[in-house]
């Protein structure tokens, strides 16, 4: 993705008007990992959001649960470097395709957010813990005082 230099103006591009919106103005995205092909998480934007990480080149979700922006990364230090946006058939999903600072996208501490895998009739943890969840928030929050620790979706 070239890196833009202007910040789309939200509401009359033609580009976020093509996106089939659900009726609370989300759109479902996939990060996946460019380099491995690997699905990392799954998360919601909104308008602002899409058009925010257009003009960082840097993944910038909607926070259901906290009701705000939520810029990947912005307290565990995981970024999401976006080097391509892709819109499935019925423009109704997004694909980011990204490259992952640290290695790891899941707030547990793992590469990907879908490390269960369903076998024999039950759910298992098929990948480790690359770095012990605690040390995430509190190494970061120590690098960034004036941050707080995030909820689950970080």
């Amino acid at each position: 993705m070239a890196t833009p230099t202007t910040t789309p103006s939200i509401p009359g591009q033609p580009w976020l008007k093509k996106i089939k919106w659900d009726e609370h103005g989300l759109v479902p995205v996939i990060a996946q990992e460019a380099g491995s092909g690997d699905i990392l998480m799954f998360a919601w934007m909104n308008r602002e959001a899409l058009a925010k990480t257009v003009e960082l080149g840097e993944a910038v979700y909607w926070s259901r649960s906290r009701k705000k922006l939520w810029h990947k990364g912005e307290e565990s230090g995981h970024v999401q470097k976006v080097l391509e946006i892709r819109l499935d058939c019925d423009e109704d999903v997004v694909l980011l395709k990204v490259e992952q600072a640290g290695g790891i996208a899941c707030h547990t501490g793992r590469h990907s957010c879908f490390f269960q895998k369903f076998d024999n009739g039950d759910w298992h943890s098929v990948e480790p813990v690359l770095q012990d969840p605690a040390t995430i928030y509190t190494d970061a929050k120590k690098a960034h005082p004036k941050k707080t620790q995030p909820k689950k979706d970080t």
